[in-house]
């Protein structure tokens, strides 16, 4: 494993802490908004842990298709034309 791999997990790992960490803070505002009744820090807190989530997919996203990258691109191809003839229907 060179250097260059190393830091590259470092960071990733790094990364996903972060997001966890704010999914925890997030999920904290939310549960403290729906304490004290105030929407505010409920939507705050909810939109703090999803954001949080959806960073943690698109980084896993990311770093599989950095190991392979052909088979990922087409899944995501295949997957992409799905979508776009289910939300093209009308």
């Amino acid at each position: 494993m060179s250097s260059h791999d190393i830091d590259a997990d470092a960071n990733h790992l790094a990364d996903k802490l972060e997001d966890k960490g704010n999914q925890l803070a997030g999920e904290a505002q939310k549960q403290f908004g729906d304490f004290v009744d105030s929407p505010k820090h409920q939507i705050k807190g909810a939109a703090r842990k999803y954001s949080a989530q959806a960073s943690e997919v698109v980084s896993d996203v990311a770093e599989k298709i950095k190991e392979n990258p052909l088979s990922d691109l087409i899944a995501a191809g295949a997957i992409g034309v799905v979508l776009g003839l289910l939300l093209g229907r009308k």
